[in-house]
């Protein structure tokens, strides 16, 4: 742009010499020589005349009129030149100095661009060096600079690599100003092309700037404008021509926009513009980033979601999908959309028993991936725990399974955040809500096994808080978990042991009842079926359960002839599993005469070796130590084995590593 105002300058300049030529020869005393200046001027006006028409407005000097010399004293001609050449003058003095405003503007720019590179604020200096840029586009320092951030930021990447979301975000906003400057520059040479689409959409937004027109004459102009977006230049071209503010601020168009009830033109052009947007957002980072910034796009864009007119909630679920496509459309939409509004229209998707729900569930789901989503949660919770409250309040034969499921999942991948499990696992309403909503999906387990599965993901991520919402709450939940283990699904009963395992230390009457309802057979039986998740959960259960009560201890021993299944475990690469199997042991050697049916094992040297392994866990070493020292009381031929393989030592030299740790 600032290339060719420098060429439309020149030729204007040009144009004045010239003509300041030919009104001296006009006004010369030899009558050839004013003869020839004015068959010059006519051949000029019709020339003008010519690039008038072919082009529009683009012609400086436009059917100016210059006289032949009269025959008074200071004659007219004199008169229309001194005019002229001051019209000239005073055009070219108000283009230098706004040319030099500019550029102050531009340098001024510059300075806070440098002075907030050097304290660190990076996304500033990008911001200032930008906007710089725009006020003044051949400002070449200016691209400069811009690209020494870039080249800083990677430096920045070298040396502290734990910093690359943060500078990746910079320079992905480098990177999309530049883009957008290109897509600029080639949508102005399709403009100066004379492209028939070009025009059109030039002239199409001009028709929509009309005021007071009918609904209807506003949505076919848009539906038109629509078919034209078929590439990014056009794209361009309706936001360099100020197609979002022509469209927002229409004052028909914001009407349609705030009525609740819509009639059917009202509605049409809703939708038309709806359609618009995504039309030219598509493939655009610039136009979706005017979008979504645009003032009042933020409250907007959730209330039509939130619409009563089914097309309207159909069009703007489309758009914001379209948005979250992209890491940048998604940040767009987390950083100026009115979040609250916008997942309590998304969870109301829920009504829908088809792919709309799953689609407004899709986008949920892409959207609380994303860190500032999660820290915006977390800070909100508050106002949006009832529209989770009413999730759990849903009648799974009612509704969309799979999108049920997928919303409880959310739920349960954000309480995974221990200030947020937090805020949870306190609301005791949503913990009633949880356990209604298990009770519900009871009733159908086959219907509802994926919903099942979230909730008890869910339920372990709150059940690791303290305190949980009330023992009565945990003593239901280890009930219905309890029924969960005689599923046939393998994930629910993983889950549904992973929640006992959290649940049980919470209440010495919580465990004595899963006791009374077989948790030890149901955990030996895990263990002996492998698989790692589960395995570690049921090893957990088993020691929580043998430190509490003697008849836990006895049921193992029973069950786990020679501590097979506990020696097994003893020998895994696993130090969860490892520091668990050591203590379940230990606790069960406190049972008369076991200890003795051990003495034909390798018991010693296995829990000998575990006090002196290179853990990250000290519950291992600690835990066998434990076990040896219960081993030796209980049976004194192990002290004497333990004595032979220099044992004490060992032990000795272990207990003060853990001390010292």
């Amino acid at each position: 742009m600032a290339d060719e105002q420098e060429k439309d300058l020149e030729k204007f300049l040009k144009n004045v010499d010239e003509i300041t030529s030919l009104i001296q020869e006009m006004n010369s005393d030899d009558p050839i020589v004013q003869e020839k200046a004015i068959l010059k001027t006519e051949k000029r006006l019709q020339v003008t005349e010519e690039d008038q028409d072919e082009d529009g407005c683009r012609t400086t000097l436009n059917k100016t009129t210059i006289s032949p010399p009269q025959a008074s004293g200071k004659n007219a001609d004199e008169m229309n030149a001194e005019a002229f050449l001051a019209s000239v003058e005073k055009d070219a003095k108000e283009r230098a100095k706004r040319r030099k405003e500019n550029r102050a503007l531009a340098d001024a720019l510059k300075g806070k661009g440098n002075e907030a590179f050097v304290r660190g604020d990076y996304q500033t200096a990008i911001l200032c060096y930008s906007e710089g840029l725009e006020k003044l586009k051949d400002m070449k320092v200016l691209y400069t600079n811009r690209a020494q951030s870039r080249e800083c930021f990677q430096k920045i990447l070298e040396i502290n690599p734990q910093l690359q979301t943060q500078v990746k975000d910079y320079l992905d906003q480098v990177d999309l100003r530049e883009k957008a400057n290109l897509q600029e520059k080639e949508a102005q040479k399709l403009l100066d092309s004379g492209k028939s689409t070009a025009v059109t959409t030039r002239h199409l937004l001009g028709t929509l700037s009309k005021p007071g027109q009918n609904p209807l004459f506003y949505a076919g102009g848009i539906e038109i404008l629509t078919e034209m977006m078929e590439d990014c230049t056009e794209r361009t071209l309706f936001r360099t021509h100020n197609g979002f503010s022509i469209i927002s601020g229409n004052d028909v168009i914001r009407r349609c926009f705030s009525m609740a009830g819509k009639d059917a033109a009202e509605e049409t052009l809703c939708v038309s513009v709806l359609r618009l947007w995504q039309a030219v957002c598509r493939g655009n980072e610039e136009n979706e980033r005017q979008l979504v910034m645009h003032p009042g796009s933020g409250r907007l864009l959730p209330s039509l979601l939130a619409s009563g007119v089914l097309p309207i909630r159909q069009q703007s679920l489309a758009l914001l999908l379209q948005l979250a496509q992209t890491k940048n459309g998604r940040s767009l939409v987390i950083s100026h959309l009115d979040l609250t509004r916008l997942l309590e229209a998304l969870v109301s998707f829920l009504d829908f028993s088809d792919e709309r729900a799953t689609s407004a569930m899709g986008l949920l789901t892409d959207l609380a991936l994303e860190e500032r989503f999660q820290v915006w949660f977390r800070a909100n919770l508050a106002g949006v725990l009832p529209a989770l409250r009413g999730v759990l309040k849903r009648d799974p034969k009612e509704v969309n399974t799979s999108a049920l499921s997928q919303c409880v999942a959310i739920m349960g991948n954000l309480s995974a955040d221990a200030a947020t499990g937090r805020q949870m696992s306190a609301s005791e309403e949503f913990g009633d809500a949880c356990l209604g909503l298990m009770a519900r999906c009871e009733e159908d387990i086959d219907l509802s096994r994926d919903i099942i599965y979230a909730l008890l993901g869910l339920m372990m991520n709150l059940c690791l808080q303290s305190p949980f919402v009330s023992e009565v709450w945990a003593a239901e939940v280890s009930r219905r978990c309890m029924s969960l283990l005689n599923s046939q699904d393998g994930g629910v009963l993983t889950r549904a042991a992973g929640v006992l395992s959290r649940i049980l230390p919470s209440s010495l009457k919580i465990v004595e009842e899963a006791l009374r309802a077989g948790v030890v057979k149901k955990m030996i039986k895990f263990l002996k079926a492998g698989g790692q998740t589960a395995s570690r959960y049921a090893v957990k259960t088993l020691a929580i359960c043998t430190n509490s009560y003697h008849e836990a201890r006895e049921e193992v021993i029973r069950l786990d002839k020679k501590f097979s299944v506990l020696m097994t475990l003893l020998r895994s690469e696993d130090e969860i599993l490892v520091g668990n199997a050591a203590l379940c042991l230990g606790n069960c050697m406190e049972v008369p005469q076991v200890a003795s049916s051990l003495l034909k094992t390798e018991i010693v040297q296995v829990l000998l070796k575990l006090t002196a392994r290179d853990v990250r866990e000290r519950a291992v070493q600690l835990n066998a130590g434990i076990a040896l020292g219960k081993l030796c009381t209980a049976e004194p031929r192990f002290a004497a084995q333990l004595r032979e393989l220099h044992g004490l030592e060992i032990l000795n030299s272990t207990v003060k590593h853990i001390q010292d740790s």
